[in-house]
C-alpha cells in the first residue's frame, strides 16, 4: 500500500510543480501591479484585491482535481471555501476602506495559512512541502499583523505586496524541491 501511495505522489508531482510555478509568477506580477496602483483604494487596487483570493480559488480547484489522495483534497476544498469568502469579503470591505480590507485579508491569511500548513504536512511524502508548511505558518503570523495594522492611523495596502511576493517565493521553492526530492519534505 505504501508503494501505491508513493506512485500516486510521483504521478501528481509534475502537475503540482507547474501549478506552483504559475502561482509564483502570478503572486509576483500581482504584487508589482498592487505597488504600481498605489496605496489608495482606487478601482485598479479593488480589482487586484478581489483577484488574489479569486485566483487562489482557481488554483485550489486545479490542485484538487490533480490530487490523488484524500487528505490534501479535504484541505483544498476548505481552502476553496475560505478563499471564496475572502474574495467576496475583500470586495465588500473595499467599499469601507483600507482598514477593513486589511482586517478581511488578515482573517483570510490566518485561516488559509492554517489550511496550507495542514495540506503541506499531509503531502510531505511527495517532497518539497517544507516550504508550504513554513509559508502556511508565516501566513498565520502575517494575517495577525494585517489585522493589527488595520487599527493604525494610516494603514497601507503595500504590505500585502510583500506578503504575496514571499508566498510566491515559497511556491517557487516548493516547485524546485518537488523536482529534486520526491520523498523528502
Amino acid at each position: 500500500m505504501a508503494s501505491a501511495a508513493s506512485a500516486e505522489h510521483v504521478g501528481a508531482t509534475p502537475a503540482l510543480r507547474r501549478l506552483y510555478v504559475i502561482r509564483f509568477v502570478f503572486a509576483v506580477a500581482w504584487a508589482v501591479l498592487l505597488l504600481v496602483s498605489g496605496s489608495d483604494l482606487n478601482l485598479a487596487a479593488k480589482l487586484l484585491l478581489f483577484l488574489y483570493p479569486a485566483f487562489d480559488v482557481v488554483a485550489a480547484v486545479v490542485d484538487a482535481r490533480s490530487a490523488r489522495t484524500d487528505g490534501p483534497v479535504k484541505g483544498l476544498y476548505a481552502n476553496i471555501a475560505v478563499s471564496s469568502l475572502a474574495a467576496v469579503g475583500v470586495a465588500v470591505a473595499s467599499a469601507s476602506g483600507v482598514a477593513d480590507v486589511l482586517r478581511v485579508w488578515g482573517a483570510w491569511a490566518v485561516v488559509s495559512g492554517l489550511v496550507q500548513l495542514l495540506v503541506g504536512v499531509a503531502r510531505r511524502p511527495m517532497g518539497g512541502q517544507w516550504a508550504m508548511i513554513v509559508s502556511g505558518g508565516i501566513s498565520v503570523l502575517a494575517g495577525a499583523t494585517f489585522i493589527r495594522s488595520a487599527s493604525q492611523d494610516d494603514p497601507s495596502l503595500t504590505t500585502l505586496a510583500g506578503y504575496a511576493t514571499l508566498g510566491g517565493i515559497f511556491f517557487l521553492v516548493s516547485a524546485l524541491r518537488l523536482s529534486r526530492s520526491p520523498r523528502r519534505g
